[in-house]
């Protein structure tokens, strides 16, 4: 949808397009940064990340606990040893407008709080891979992905073979790790995909997937085969800073012998980094490797630091992304898909086009509205054209899922074209599928007696994120389910197929195709591997309703053990203790906790989560290490107006400190810092005799008075 179709979005709306742009967005980070084997292109996916965004900031109360904006990459793939990064590695903001620029750094200034003197650096975006370079005493001692931004693959021995890498330093910090991209220029790419041809061997798709592959080999004889070039472009641990500034600190990456972007320059303001990210568009085509964009970084490090961090972008840098592209082709058929939640999803199959070098064949069609040429409100979308099998349509490259539909042409429509309409019968399993009042999309009423939303689920358990079970992925899943002498049909049941197993006589997985002794001894003792599991993992695999990777770390921490989660989630309801508990959590909102004990209340649900529970031994959570400092361990909120501070700045040191930051009061609430207009929040600290203290008492508490 364009920006003004986000505007028109119902709350119900709103809170379904979430929930799709958060899967979908998770399932392109592990195509791209876990596979080299993106699906969608990179002007898709920032389109996605971007209305994920809008809609957020439209909607803020609706932002998700697993929201993409808040999450880096994808886990670090299997066949490499994993790397901690000691800094985290994190992606940038994205900009698309000229507008957008110019709210950068408004936004900077204002969390600033003052008149100060800014400038910025702008440099091209290379479009390669992620590189943490790690050195001691000069010395190259280890290379490692930025992997979902935590922990990365080590890839030590293929980057010793990339020439633009210096193995010794002369005069550098003891500890210094240097960050840029590998990337491959575009004649290095041309001349190697001639060799791959020559060969008989697989081409590759573009320069990034190639540097990509590269990188990854498990044999370094082949990376170093290939023609690959490294750009150093930042820093994560250090001993020693570099220098003052941005600007300064990549001229000394220089000096230390890395290769840094010479169309890097300074920039007094808004209207100067545009002017150069002109330029460098304008040029783009004849710089010889790819890039997607230009970044904007505040040159003065030591505001960088106070401007800081959100989870997973900084501050003080922005991407100003290049734009996206259309292409017009023929719609073949819409295809009803069926998703875990029960969400019915029409998608488009189109006579495939090439858009910007990518062939698109499939492309999101929203939901019935959006077909009919309506918004939710019935208000016309498009001029009120719909969308019909056999028109012509017109694909944006900055889709949802897959690429969208943008518009349509009715001098082209078939004479025998007629109105699509959409089933209120679930495709899969011939349950009424219902639409809500307000609600933009119509969903399966089945449950689990519904194969499809059953296998997505299990597949959704079986992924890298929850119980990642060696030997048991989707084509697994899919296979179990349908098998009439070793079904699989809920969580529990992985866990008692190999004893089913042990039964079967001849029918016994190790004599069916597809499977032999060794691979079935396998697959059981990965699942046996399983029967312990982190409280995290067990509570993202149940796969509730808006309850992503990062709210079920939220309720892990918070709850500690599995017996504390479940007693907790069994009594919650709206007025009682648990559910002012689980609403108070930062990060936890009142849908997400009803989303929580409605599954919880829901008879085969909670029959299902029992029977599984009772085959694993969960894990409890540990505390952290302790922050030595006087807030350390506290439950804090802030009201009212802060003077000294933002209350962004104020959240992030209060966390940094160790302390827990709620949104709302409880009896469970150590402090409450008020300002100017504290309001009802200091009233509920008096009637729960919560300490409260003004701006200037927090200040000398931390020790920034």
């Amino acid at each position: 949808m364009a920006a003004g179709e986000v505007e028109q979005l119902t709350e119900a709306e709103a809170r379904a397009e979430l929930a799709r742009l958060a899967e979908a967005i998770a399932a392109a980070n592990r195509a791209y940064h876990t596979l080299d084997a993106p699906e969608i292109s990179d002007a898709e996916f920032d389109a996605l990340k971007r209305r994920n965004l809008a809609i957020e900031a439209r909607f803020p109360g609706l932002k998700r606990a697993d929201s993409p904006s808040e999450q880096v990459g994808a886990a670090a793939a299997d066949g490499f040893g994993k790397v901690t990064h000691d800094v985290r590695m994190l992606s940038l903001e994205n900009a698309f407008a000229d507008s957008d620029i110019t709210d950068f750094d408004d936004r900077v200034r204002k969390y600033l709080g003052a008149q100060v003197a800014l400038t910025y650096t702008a440099e091209p975006k290379i479009d390669g891979l992620s590189l943490s370079l790690r050195y001691e005493r000069g010395a190259l001692v280890q290379a490692a992905t930025r992997g979902d931004g935590e922990i990365g693959e080590n890839v030590t021995e293929n980057a010793r073979t990339i020439a633009d890498i210096p193995q010794k330093l002369i005069n550098a910090p003891d500890l210094l790790e240097v960050r840029g991209e590998v990337y491959m220029s575009h004649a290095d790419f041309a001349a190697l995909n001639q060799r791959q041809a020559a060969k008989g061997e697989k081409l590759f798709a573009n320069p990034r997937n190639a540097a990509a592959g590269s990188l990854r080999q498990l044999d370094p004889r082949i990376t170093a085969a290939r023609p690959l070039r490294f750009f150093a472009y930042a820093w994560g641990a250090l001993s020693a800073p570099l220098a003052q500034t941005q600007f300064e600190a990549i001229a000394r990456l220089n000096q230390l012998g890395f290769q840094t972007n010479p169309l890097t320059v300074l920039c007094a303001g808004p209207v100067e980094m545009v002017a150069q990210y002109r330029r460098i568009e304008a040029d783009r085509a004849s710089l010889g490797y790819d890039i997607d964009g230009v970044v904007y970084k505040v040159n003065d490090l030591a505001l960088q630091a106070r401007l800081g961090f959100r989870s997973a972008t900084p501050r003080w840098a922005i991407a100003h992304k290049f734009a996206a592209e259309l292409a017009w082709t023929r719609l073949e058929a819409i295809d009803i898909q069926v998703g875990r939640t029960g969400a019915l999803s029409p998608v488009a199959r189109l006579m495939p086009v090439t858009v910007g070098g990518v062939v698109v064949a499939n492309a999101t069609l929203h939901n019935e509205d959006y077909i009919a040429g309506r918004d939710a409100k019935g208000a016309p979308i498009r001029e009120g054209r719909d969308i019909r099998v056999g028109d012509w349509v017109q694909v944006y490259r900055a889709g949802d899922v897959i690429p969208k539909i943008a518009d349509v042409d009715i001098s082209r429509r078939p004479d025998d074209a007629q109105p699509y309409v959409f089933p209120d019968i679930c495709p899969e399993c011939g349950s009424v599928a219902h639409r809500e009042p307000g609600d933009a999309v119509r969903r399966c009423t089945g449950g689990l007696i519904c194969p499809a939303q059953a296998v997505e689920r299990l597949k959704h358990f079986v992924s890298r994120a929850a119980f990642d079970i060696e030997g048991l992925g989707a084509k697994q899943v899919e296979m179990f389910f349908h098998d009439a002498d070793l079904p699989v049909k809920t969580p529990a049941d992985i866990f008692t197929l190999e004893k089913r197993d042990e039964d079967n006589g001849l029918k016994r997985l190790k004599n069916r195709d597809g499977f032999g002794e060794t691979s079935a001894r396998k697959l059981f003792a990965a699942i046996r591997a399983k029967r312990t599991i982190a409280l995290d993992r067990l509570i993202f695999g149940l796969g509730i309703r808006h309850v992503g990777e990062v709210a079920a770390g939220l309720l892990a921490r918070h709850y500690a053990t599995w017996e504390a989660f479940e007693a907790a989630i069994t009594h919650a309801q709206p007025g009682s203790p648990e559910w002012a508990e689980l609403t108070a959590i930062d990060g936890v909102g009142g849908v997400l906790a009803g989303s929580l004990v409605a599954a919880f209340q829901n008879g085969a649900e909670r029959a299902a989560m029992d029977a599984l529970v009772a085959e694993l031994s969960v894990q409890a959570v540990h505390a952290r290490a302790p922050v030595d400092s006087p807030v350390a361990g506290k439950t804090v909120v802030f009201t009212g107006t802060l003077e000294k501070m933002t209350r962004a700045e104020a959240k992030a040191r209060a966390e940094a400190l160790g302390a827990k930051v709620a949104g709302s009061v409880s009896a469970k609430t150590d402090l409450l810092i008020a300002g100017p207009g504290a309001g009802s929040k200091a009233k509920d600290a008096e009637k729960h005799g919560v300490k409260v203290i003004d701006e200037d008492g927090w200040l000398a508490l931390i020790g920034q008075a």
